[in-house]
């Protein structure tokens, strides 16, 4: 397998670093890499350094890494399993970690750490999550499911819901819609974890049509694709927003029987209640397919950043 440079990436910190012409040749190259493996990284290193649990985003990354024949070291809850513990900041971590490894893929529980990471970083920095923020890398593989269940992006409806305050998969995959044309929004959810006015902003100053809903029934009827987001217990203050939030959407076999056959159900996992067990049988269920498609796209954002 021949590595191939995809361009010019240092830092993977927000989903506004991608470009179309950048996505397209990046979703290639995963598909291409789909089910191989090779040697294009062989000899780097990747540090996976997780503050906030992870099961698929840190797997997968470093199956990623070893089907390119590169190696893996790391730390989960590295709150507690790491010099943090001692009170280290997380900028001398950082500088340390770069002596260990080629690239690090780091999650955090504080929006704007993998920007403060890669300010004194001299490896690349992969941001896996940060806080309420953004996690990049789970809205590109977002994109890539869509392209393959559905065969484009352009002029679909897209509607995402559930926790729309604190789901940073869900503000990632709003900010990389807008780089594809006619593409419309809907957002479902309760007042108290609808999206933010940054979204909202940065969708208005890029002229994408987008709207807000309270319940799920008022859109799904013409959805392409529906994104639904786990109600984040461990963010909330109060509980009795989280029960607010908690109850208002859930996707049942009522649900699906009002979604066109055409569409695809769409979920970053893990999820608690918010999507009936009973809907993984039906073929518009995509979330498990989508979580498998993060292996190919994380080897090729890893040939990115290395090769």
């Amino acid at each position: 397998m021949v590595a191939v440079r995809l361009g010019g990436l240092d830092h993977v910190i927000s989903a506004s670093r991608f470009d179309r012409s950048l996505l397209t040749t990046l979703f290639a190259r995963a598909g291409a890499l789909e089910g191989t493996r090779g040697q294009s990284l062989h000899g780097r290193i990747m540090a996976t350094l997780f503050y906030e649990p992870s099961t698929r985003t840190r797997l997968s990354f470093e199956s990623a890494m070893l089907r390119l024949g590169g190696c893996v070291l790391g730390t989960e809850a590295a709150h507690v399993f790491s010099s943090a513990m001692k009170g280290e900041t997380l900028e001398d971590t950082i500088r340390m970690v770069c002596a260990y490894a080629d690239v690090i893929v780091l999650r955090h529980d504080r929006e704007g750490a993998a920007a403060q990471a890669a300010s004194v970083a001299t490896v690349p920095i992969v941001n896996a999550g940060d806080g309420p923020g953004e996690h990049p890398t789970q809205s590109l593989l977002d994109l890539f499911t869509i392209e393959r269940e559905l065969g484009r992006i352009d002029g679909l409806h897209v509607v995402i819901c559930g926790d729309l305050r604190f789901g940073r998969t869900a503000r990632s995959l709003a900010r990389l819609l807008c780089l594809y044309e006619g593409v419309r929004i809907s957002f479902v959810a309760p007042d108290v974890v609808q999206v933010g006015e940054d979204i909202r902003a940065f969708l208005r100053d890029r002229g994408v049509s987008f709207t807000l809903h309270s319940r799920l029934e008022e859109v799904i009827g013409t959805a392409d694709v529906v994104y639904q987001t786990r109600v984040q217990k461990e963010r909330f203050t109060k509980l009795a927003e989280f029960e607010v939030a908690r109850s208002a959407i859930r996707i049942d076999s009522a649900t699906m029987a009002r979604l066109p056959a055409r569409a695809i159900v769409m979920h970053p996992l893990p999820r608690v209640d918010e999507i009936d067990a009973v809907v993984d049988d039906d073929p518009r269920a995509a979330y498990f397919r989508q979580a498998a498609n993060g292996v190919a796209l994380r080897m090729a954002l890893l040939e990115m950043l290395l090769a």
